[in-house]
């Protein structure tokens, strides 16, 4: 039997990205297909989108819907069913998708993402002719009220049960309570055990609360949201669902990262022919003008952030230096951190070099020619560039933090014994822990039949999303009553 999922989101590779939600998202369908399960993405028809699908048909209109009007688009990028939320007056907006130029977010967040919840609830519960669903799958809190309509508003047909994933729990949606009324939802829905959340509406709260069932993007990540370290405000909540929580850890596209097949990569390699990576390496000194030694490169592709540990790291670049080391950042977000990046590069000419962005080829390369990639998150509810990582053999050195400990085995000295060692990892996130992983890291490196069999170990592991497909799959029929 087919079931049929409408996965509801604000962005999907390759139509639109901003991070690792939209890599899921675009990876699901094809994932899921294998288990005889269908997906059709929703997502807001953004510029990008808009221009990826054309004159796509409108196959639905909404004159009024959460105080706007909307059409329903429905079009194919390759095999992947989607359908697009033609709102031009909501999304007809260059740049980024939730923040204007000067990187605040746009003043109707509120109702473009509640017009895309409404928009996947109608689409599930029998308000749209023509379109029937098993399950609704919401991602995160731009589409996390869609559960919470089905809950209190549902459509006139018969309702999909659904499941909401925390792709990133500090991203929570929270709106001034007075848009309540514009919502559509009846009263009962303004309460504690609701979408009221210190007196503000969340919208991730309000999925939390009222879906079928919660997964987050890695076990670890599922069970350290149950704690204030982590939970962000919504660790009560959680404790309280804490049976219908579950991690299902993300997988990467072999047909897109694959580094015997990659045109970004100055020379193709696969593990039996790793000696060819030293191309890249001498391709990523000559882009970023890098001094050209065999001592390691380590490099940086994050947006960067607190979250992601780059205010510690940024203190300890002159002792990488020191050590021998090299580094390359790419990566964007705090304008201080920014700055302090570019400054330390200015400070190691040839030995540091920061790109303040984001480039999708030159990430690829950077993966495919540097030694290691540094990851000091202070939480991480998965990660997806340690596991580009370990397929291009760039060793991952990261924090011990949700995703990144469950990807990733420590190359500690009964991991090098036995040979499953695939990166290094580090307790805690400071000044003088991140040194110490620097410091073994250079170690390995420096010995290099051990640093080669951790490459080797990380080509080597299967992080496709064939074992994540199969997972969803149990858990959308465990939802849907079926064994």
């Amino acid at each position: 039997m087919t079931l049929s999922v409408l996965s509801v989101a604000s962005e999907a590779f390759p139509l639109i990205k901003t991070g690792g939600l939209a890599d899921v998202v675009g990876a699901l369908p094809a994932a899921l297909a294998p288990h005889d399960i269908a997906v059709t993405t929703l997502i807001p028809g953004f510029p990008k989108v808009m221009r990826a699908i054309g004159d796509a048909p409108r196959v639905h209109h909404w004159p009024h819907i959460i105080g706007t009007d909307a059409w329903l688009r429905a079009a194919r990028i390759g095999e992947h069913r989607l359908l697009v939320l033609d709102a031009p007056h909501l999304y007809a907006r260059e740049g980024l998708p939730y923040v204007d130029s000067d990187g605040h977010d746009w003043h109707d967040n509120w109702r473009r993402f509640a017009v895309l919840a409404r928009a996947g609830a109608d689409l599930t519960s029998g308000a749209v002719p023509g379109f029937d669903f098993d399950l609704l799958h919401a991602h995160d809190w731009q589409a996390a009220l869609a559960p919470a309509f089905l809950h209190y508003a549902p459509g006139p047909g018969p309702v999909a049960r659904s499941i909401v994933t925390i792709h990133n729990i500090a991203f929570q949606g929270s709106f001034a309570a007075h848009h309540f009324a514009d919502l559509g939802l009846p009263p009962r829905a303004w309460s504690i055990d609701g979408v009221e959340y210190y007196g503000q509406i969340g919208y991730l709260k309000a999925g939390l609360r009222t879906a079928d069932a919660i997964t987050t993007v890695s076990p670890t990540y599922a069970e350290e949201i149950h704690r204030p370290q982590y939970g962000m405000g919504l660790e009560g909540l959680i404790a309280q669902r804490a049976a219908c929580v579950s991690g299902i850890v993300n997988g990467i596209d072999p047909a897109i990262w694959n580094p015997g097949a990659d045109t970004a990569l100055a020379a193709p390699f696969t593990v039996d022919t790793l000696d060819d990576r030293i191309a890249n390496k001498r391709a990523v000194e000559a882009l970023f003008g890098l001094e050209q030694d065999d001592r390691p490169i380590f490099t940086v592709i994050s947006r960067l952030t607190w979250q992601k540990g780059m205010d510690v790291l940024v203190e300890v670049i002159d002792d990488l230096v020191a050590m021998g080391g090299r580094l390359v950042v790419l990566g964007s977000g705090d304008p201080a951190l920014e700055i302090a990046f570019a400054a330390a590069a200015l400070r190691h000419p040839g030995r540091v070099a920061a790109r303040i962005g984001y480039d999708e080829p030159v990430s690829h390369l950077l993966q495919g020619g540097c030694d290691a990639i540094l990851i000091p998150s202070r939480f991480e509810p998965c990660g997806l560039t340690q596991l580009y990582g370990l397929a291009y053999g760039c060793v991952p050195v990261v924090a011990r933090t949700g995703g990144l400990a469950d990807t990733i085995i420590d190359a500690n000295e009964a991991a090098l014994t036995t040979g499953v060692a695939t990166g290094l990892q580090f307790d805690d996130v400071t000044p003088d822990t991140i040194v110490a992983a620097l410091r073994r890291a250079m170690r390995l490196h420096a010995g290099q039949d051990r640093w080669r069999i951790i490459q080797v170990n990380g080509m080597n592991a299967d992080y496709s999303w064939r074992q994540s497909g199969r997972h969803y799959a149990e858990l959308y029929r465990s939802v849907l009553g079926y064994s």
